[in-house]
């Protein structure tokens, strides 16, 4: 209990450093804050899915099958038999890397109705409290929004806060592919806000495939927003440890895996981690290479749980920036007992990149129209390397 006791106060201490700008509401929020519980296994019906022997075959496991075996197993199906398996499994088949992204597409709105219409079957059952029924009330709408014509739902889990991603442009064909991973609080009920767009991976997403339409017209680009892990709630304890993201690692592991199989861009996909979810990508950075270097670009960040990018492997090019008005700078930048994620990667000695924010508001300011961090997140994304700016050099 003693240890227990001393690393809460070490975690309250990490928070309050985290918010020296916003001290008020932010403090009380971490204090309030309770930690997560991870998702790793894989969605609703997947051991149903595993027995199912109807096809006269075995179904690749989800929780073990590779992409590539994965791909081709849906190749070996006829029209009908893939149908089936759409209708009778579409958690399974919506969130499985490998599989073709269309019936990905197919399978997540058949599962993204059904999230809805269970959602509103709890907010008219006047058994259920009022708190209960606001929150159901709640999940049926930001379930609805995502029905909407021509969104592409690449993964959907309702599990928990609920996981999302969303594909923007045509993945299948894209030249260049970019990956947003976002950070705390990042959920169904926070992927796409009307308010304040920015704060939200769906906002940011958009944000960053309009900049690359905007400096390369002709090049097909894709984004994904990436909310395929559980997040930190907050600045509560699991933001300042390494827990979620070596949960989440592995996921944005497979998710790159199934696009090496159901993609081919001219250059890996390039990571936009943001905030926490840089410590996402500094985790999963040792096994993400196969050849050819991936761009990594951190922004907002706490840290990549390293001291240095030699620790992240030869796979990867680290792009690294922070502004000064981002509170994120008031982060303890080390790891003690587990707590803290390592050194800042703005600093010459960690090793990447750093390149200019100019312009840049706050810490979800970075993809703002008119910023030097929205162009050079663009020119990274198209691999026009020669168009990034870098802060001015200090005497």
């Amino acid at each position: 209990m003693q240890r227990r006791r001393v690393k809460r106060m070490l975690i309250g201490a990490f928070a309050a450093g985290a918010v020296l700008v916003d001290a008020g509401a932010a403090a009380a929020q971490a204090a309030a804050a309770n930690e997560q519980v991870a998702i790793s296994t894989p969605p609703a019906g997947s051991a149903e899915w595993v027995a199912d022997h109807s096809l006269g075959r075995s179904l690749p496991d989800p929780a073990t099958a590779d992409a590539r075996t994965v791909a081709a197993f849906f190749t070996s199906l006829t029209p009908e038999q893939t149908e089936q398996l759409i209708a009778e499994y579409p958690l399974v088949v919506g969130n499985l890397d490998g599989a073709p992204l269309d019936l990905r597409y197919r399978a997540n709105r058949v599962a993204i109705a059904a999230e809805r219409d269970r959602a509103r079957a709890r907010a008219a059952d006047q058994k259920l409290d009022a708190t209960t029924r606001a929150e159901a009330t709640s999940r049926a709408d930001d379930s609805e929004h995502l029905l909407a014509r021509g969104r592409q739902i690449l993964a959907f889990d309702p599990r928990g806060r609920g996981l999302v991603s969303e594909v923007y442009g045509d993945l299948a064909k894209a030249d260049r592919v970019s990956v947003l991973v976002p950070g705390s609080d990042a959920d169904l009920g926070h992927f796409d806000q009307a308010a304040d767009p920015l704060r939200s991976p769906a906002g940011m997403a958009r944000a960053l495939v309009a900049e690359e339409h905007r400096q390369s017209p002709g090049t097909r680009t894709a984004v994904i927003a990436w909310t395929g892990y559980v997040t930190p709630s907050g600045l509560g304890p699991d933001a300042v440890t390494s827990r979620l993201a070596e949960v989440a690692a592995p996921r944005l592991e497979r998710l790159l895996a199934g696009l090496a199989v159901t993609s081919a861009p001219e250059a890996p996909p390039a990571l936009f981690c943001h905030s926490y979810g840089s410590v996402v990508c500094g985790t999963a950075a040792p096994e993400i290479h196969d050849g050819q270097a991936t761009d990594v670009v951190v922004f907002g960040s706490p840290g990549m749980g390293v001291q240095s990018t030699g620790e992240l492997g030869d796979g990867v090019r680290v792009w690294a920036t922070r502004n000064p008005t981002d509170w994120i700078g008031n982060v303890p930048y080390l790891e003690v007992g587990g707590l803290g994620h390592g050194a800042d990667p703005t600093t010459t000695d960690f090793g990447a990149v750093e390149i200019s924010s100019a312009g840049a508001v706050g810490h979800t300011g970075y993809l703002a129209a008119n910023t030097s961090s929205l162009h050079n997140f663009g020119a990274i994304a198209l691999g026009r390397y020669q168009s990034v700016s870098h802060p001015p050099a200090t005497a």
